[in-house]
């Protein structure tokens, strides 16, 4: 929590008293939507392949809407897409994206084709550490299965293994925990160059995805009644 409270006030602010109301929304409201919207980092992502417990999933995408990733890759060769439940996402799954995969090199392909790095948990002898990596570059991460690790495709379209020094007898982590440290390690070099806020996007792509989570959260709205 303390690694981003410092950047709330640095983004945009509606200027109008917390209480009132702004169309269907609150003025608080609209501004934690214009906050987050323009934190969010378009280039990093993550990749879950066969992920098999939905709590795993779940968490995951927690993770990654907390450091700002607006969609991530569910590439699904062996296991069923999951369900993604509001309460183990805790509503990220809400706001961040899915891009759903069967084709590994279909989705390594549209990846690099974006100009993003893929870096796979595969541990191996020629693993680069986690604190080693330049994560202000498009940055794309795999997790694999919770049994069966990232698969050997998976590894060979990667452009590096990565590794999460560790100092124990354990030699490995929960991979929705591995994830996370990842994630903000990411998160930190991104804040220390200047990525919070998104120096990229421009006033009227802000507009517009504020006007698209607007919209999400009136249709939630309208179902739930």
């Amino acid at each position: 929590m303390a690694l981003l409270s410092n950047f709330k006030n640095r983004t945009l602010n509606s200027n109008l008293p917390p209480g009132e109301i702004v169309g269907t929304l609150t003025a608080k409201r609209l501004d934690t939507i214009k906050r987050v919207v323009s934190n969010r980092q378009f280039d990093l992502t993550v990749i879950l392949e066969n992920i098999h417990d939905p709590h795993n999933v779940g968490a995951i995408f927690r993770s990654a809407d907390a450091v700002g990733i607006d969609e991530v890759q569910l590439l699904y060769t062996k296991e069923t897409f999951p369900a993604l439940h509001p309460k183990v996402t805790a509503g990220g799954g809400k706001w961040v994206k899915q891009n759903k995969y069967r084709d590994p090199q279909k989705l390594a392909a549209d990846l690099k084709q974006r100009g993003f790095k893929i870096y796979t948990t595969h541990l191996s002898i020629d693993a680069v550490s986690i604190h080693d990596i330049d994560w202000t570059e498009p940055s794309a991460v795999i997790l694999g299965n919770e049994n069966r690790g990232v698969s050997s495709e998976m590894t060979k379209l990667a452009d590096a293994n990565i590794v999460i020094p560790m100092f124990g007898m354990v030699e490995s982590l929960n991979v929705s925990v591995a994830t996370a440290v990842v994630l903000f390690e990411a998160c930190r070099q991104r804040i220390a160059s200047g990525k919070y806020p998104n120096p990229e996007s421009s006033p009227e792509f802000l507009e517009q995805k504020t006007e698209d989570w607007v919209n999400i959260k009136i249709n939630k709205r309208i179902r739930s009644k």
